[in-house]
């Protein structure tokens, strides 16, 4: 069996269109789960991360909405709310398709912390996107009132944005290796991790902010030192030229063409840029090839035959 960090995106639980609903999630886990055992049966053993944008906006909001007369949670606690409630949909649902298909495992997940740098510029500049979308008519009120920043996010709308800083170290790696060790099917690194600092004595203490889960995803894959990572998104390749009539989507490239089209600025910060600049730092610290495909599409990729896969070399 091989080891691999597979990371999903909050959107596969919220798909676009969707209103969000509890019921709706589960419906959504069912299916990415189903995906995920097809994996696990062709000889791999995972570590399965998440993003929570959607979620973590809305709990925020929720929070904030209430805040006259239940005390506000801060975005770091709200972090870690979402990444429970997310964690027990997955765990739950990939325990109930692990028993009805066979596969002898149990499913675990760990709450996990990851260190950041209390002077990452991002917690001066925000740059991740959070939350529903907004017409900018819509935004700007709800903007001024609540003095949020915000961003045109891909075309899709306009949402909030909150402090992004780049991961550092995975505190439970050790946890997560033991774990994954024992056979466990492991669920960690939820929307990014929580975000801490190392204080000098060593403690840690919870910041303001999201981890992107692709850096996060691509550091705790390197520090369990495996050689393949996926990211699973909702486009079956990833493309140079998007949109556009030379669209030209790639099934084999290298870390120095990733880097070249990079750039060149072909992945847009809000899209693709993210996976890719978690791609190349999985490559350049010691892995050896990453996948890029939808969901639906993982089992036909490892095998080689749909996605877009980077190699080192």
């Amino acid at each position: 069996m091989e080891n691999v960090v597979v990371a999903i995106g909050g959107n596969a639980l919220i798909k676009s269109g969707d209103e969000g609903t509890i019921y709706q999630q589960f419906a959504n886990a069912r299916e990415t789960c189903d995906s995920l055992v097809k994996l696990m049966k062709t000889g791999y053993d995972i570590v399965l991360t998440h993003g929570n944008g959607p979620q973590v906006g809305n709990a925020l909001r929720r929070h904030e909405s209430a805040k006259s007369f239940i005390p506000p949670y801060p975005l770091g606690v709200c972090v870690a709310e979402t990444v429970g409630s997310m964690g027990y949909m997955l765990q739950q649902t990939m325990q109930n398709t692990a028993k009805r298909e066979s596969l002898g495992k149990d499913t675990v997940t760990v709450i996990t912390q990851v260190v950041v740098d209390r002077n990452d510029p991002s917690f001066g500049t925000p740059t991740k996107p959070i939350g529903q979308f907004y017409t900018k008519e819509e935004i700007d009120q709800i903007a001024e009132k609540e003095n949020w920043d915000v961003v045109e996010d891909s075309g899709r709308g306009w949402r909030r944005i909150v402090p992004s800083p780049k991961p550092i170290r995975i505190v439970e790696k050790d946890t997560i290796r033991y774990l994954l060790r024992r056979g466990q099917i492991v669920i960690a690194c939820g929307g990014g991790g929580l975000p801490v600092i190392e204080l000098e004595d060593g403690q840690l203490d919870g910041v303001e902010a999201v981890i992107d889960k692709d850096y996060a995803s691509a550091k705790l894959a390197n520090q369990l030192e495996m050689k393949k990572f996926i990211i699973l998104t909702n486009v079956d390749r990833v493309s140079i030229n998007f949109g556009k009539p030379d669209e030209q989507p790639m099934d084999n490239i290298t870390l120095d063409d990733a880097k070249f089209f990079l750039e060149e600025g072909q992945f847009p910060p809000g899209s693709m840029g993210p996976k890719m600049e978690a791609a190349i730092d999985f490559l350049e610290n010691g892995g050896e090839e990453v996948i890029i495909t939808d969901i639906s599409l993982a089992e036909e990729a490892v095998a080689g035959n749909a996605g877009t896969h980077i190699l080192r070399h």
